[in-house]
């Protein structure tokens, strides 16, 4: 596991290497172990080093025999004693034993196609020094991350946006199609970043670059939720729990101290369930949990722990949460809108002091659908019954009713159609509060924006059943721009390397073929998943009520934290940005106090206010080796607040 970034000449212009150091030291806590740098001519590259494999051998950039392919990787692959094995045969010569280098001498076999052959989690950069080319490659399903952007004639990337603005000629300018997405979805979109310029290559994705030619960026690898009916329950089930066996073991090779992240839930505790039968003493598990009952999961992880005799770790986490903001803005590189963000950042803590590797239970809800807003759709899809004109009149009288009026979200909801009701379900602020809440200047730059088109062709991209259409949408939006974002962010703040085994993309490909009514089955969901694991967990474990990791932000909006929140929003310095109505979030802040759920949408405006506090009012350049360090390490929430003005 490693931050990597790098800068190429596209014209030829040489790279000094102090400026791929500077955006490597943005990227220390990814890499606290070792660094490593190839600067040659027009191209240079650079990684910070979480040693987990190969400890000895394994420092990058890694090289073929000769010198003229270089690698820096993010991630791991998991597979590379296998292809290791089937490069040995072919004649090449190894000289680490990392799995970094497998990719140099797959390149050398197969070019870009290289990608095909791995499995893990990955983002890459390769240099062929002999075509003067270029390639960057994402894992097929975005567990790691990967920016980049073209700015004055070079093309810079890096695992995190911060390493890019260490630069001083990348221009720290807002996105504004990022915003109108950010204050929709609760995250930017899946091709921009916050910054104007800088862009994410999509999962599955790979881009090439070489002299004369524009950047060429190509998908690889897609998930298809195609049916297979050939099969019955029985060998569904089967077939999860060999793969699901299969998963979790190839992500317990490691040379460090390894655990898991445990809720309680279905998903984590399958994943301990597994890793304690394949391992020969007790697994390390790692909870957090809320003071409040109705949010707190630790009963149910302890359940876990107890059946498994696992070496179990937990944490209460109380409302004083003002003194980890300034990092959690630092470390999310990106305004962000899942509060859930706050517990992952602890409970990273709490693993780090004990282990370097933990397994997740990520992705299981969007695999096994999961989530209750698919029974909620499944529910709703008797609205498209409605006569169409009858529904517009419905959406025009809930359109003429108040703001927080009983019923108006209701009527403005069943009057759409189709995606775009969907959509409406998980929207932050609708276009009518998107204009309110925007001053007249910002909402102008964002007329031409509209967050759900995206979205909506996502799910116009599936033409078989309704709920793989669904499934899809979250594999291409919500599960790499926010599930797995929060989570790279938060354990990588700690310097802790989280893998995910329900990602597998074989296991993915596996899953997507099960029929979507062995998934959602009379209201059940994770029908299949369940059924699979009967017999290796506790029946109260499997049928419990999901409960999802949530953060008790409403009732500290509305105690502890009320003067903070106040304070920071209408801060003399936010509102001499010009973007946001003071008037609006003091209505929203009112409505909040009154019992409106509304901590969501204060979140994103508090993540956003942190974000442009800590990147856009004290922008750095670099000054020495480790100004980025000094100052991750000095953004306290003392020195965010003092720049209220």
């Amino acid at each position: 596991m490693c931050g990597i970034a790098g800068i190429f000449g596209i014209r030829g212009e040489p790279v000094k290497q102090f400026e791929v150091e500077a955006m490597c030291d943005a990227l220390a806590l990814r890499g606290p172990d070792d660094e490593g740098y190839y600067v040659n001519g027009s191209i240079g590259m650079g990684m910070r080093r979480l040693s987990i494999i190969d400890l000895a051998t394994g420092q990058q950039p890694v090289h073929s025999e000769d010198g003229s392919i270089q690698v820096v990787l993010n991630g791991e692959i998991y597979n590379f004693q296998e292809l290791r094995a089937e490069m040995e045969a072919r004649g090449h010569r190894f000289y680490t034993a990392s799995d970094t280098e497998v990719i140099v001498h797959l390149y050398e076999e197969y070019g870009a196609d290289c990608v095909h052959e791995l499995r893990g989690m990955f983002a890459f950069a390769l240099w062929d020094d002999r075509r003067k080319k270029l390639l960057l490659a994402r894992d097929r399903l975005g567990i790691k991350p990967l920016f980049f952007g073209e700015f004055d004639g070079k093309l810079v990337f890096a695992s995190e946006l911060k390493a890019l603005l260490q630069l001083p000629w990348v221009k720290r300018e807002l996105n504004w199609s990022s915003v109108a997405h950010l204050f929709s979805f609760s995250t930017t979109p899946r091709r921009e970043s916050i910054i104007d310029g800088i862009h994410k290559l999509q999962p599955g994705h790979i881009l090439t670059i070489e002299p004369g030619k524009p950047p060429g960026v190509l998908c690889y690898w897609d998930v298809f939720f195609d049916s297979d009916t050939a099969h019955d329950e029985a060998w569904f089930v089967e077939g999860l729990r060999e793969r699901l066996e299969e998963s979790v073991r190839l992500r317990m090779i490691c040379d460090v101290p390894f655990g898991a992240f445990l809720s309680g839930g279905v998903d984590s505790s399958a994943v301990v369930a597994t890793m304690t039968r394949l391992s020969d003493r007790p697994v390390k598990t790692f909870t957090i949990g809320f003071p409040e009952k109705d949010y707190n999961e630790i009963a149910h992880a302890r359940e876990v722990a107890k059946a498994f005799g696992t070496e179990h770790h937990e944490l209460i986490l109380e409302p004083d949460v003002i003194g980890i903001l300034g990092d959690l803005a630092w470390h999310l590189d990106e305004p962000f809108g899942d509060s859930s963000a706050i517990p992952t950042y602890m409970v990273s803590q709490l693993a780090a002091q004990h282990v370097k590797v933990v397994l997740t239970g990520d992705g299981g809800d969007e695999l096994f659908a999961g989530y209750d807003k698919y029974s909620v759709e499944q529910r709703e899809r008797r609205y498209r019954h409605i006569p169409s004109l009858f529904r517009s009149l419905l959406g025009t009288v809930g359109g003429l009713m108040a703001e927080g009026m009983k019923g108006r979200n209701f009527l403005r909801h069943i009057a759409l159609n189709g995606s775009y009701r969907y959509l409406d379900a998980g929207t932050l602020f609708d276009q009518n509060s998107r204009d309110a809440l925007f001053q007249e200047s910002a909402a102008e730059r964002m007329l031409a924006e509209d967050p759900w088109q995206d979205l909506a062709a996502c799910l116009a991209r599936e033409d078989g059943h309704w709920l793989s259409a669904i499934q899809y949408l979250d594999f291409k939006s919500y599960l790499p721009l926010d599930i797995l974002t929060k989570v790279d962010r938060m354990s990588m703040a700690h310097s802790l390397e989280a893998r995910v085994p329900l990602l597998d993309h074989k296991l993915v490909e596996f899953a997507a073929a099960i029929p979507p009514g062995l998934k959602l089955r009379n209201g059940r969901t994770k029908h299949i998943f369940k059924e699979a694991l009967k017999g290796i967990l506790p029946e109260t474990i499997i049928d419990r009520p999901k409960q999802g990791f949530a953060v008790p932000l409403g009732r500290w909006f509305r105690g502890e934290l009320t003067g903070f929140v106040h304070d920071l929003l209408l801060s003399p310095t936010s509102r001499a940005r010009n973007i946001f109505n003071p008037a609006y979030i003091e209505k929203l802040l009112l409505l909040q106090s009154r019992g409106r759920p509304l901590d969501l949408q204060l979140w994103t405006l508090i993540s956003f206010e942190l974000w442009c506090r800590t990147f856009l009012d004290r922008p750095t350049a670099f000054t020495g080796r480790h100004s980025a360090k000094v100052r991750a390490r000095a953004e306290t929430p003392r020195q965010v607040l003092a720049a209220q003005g």
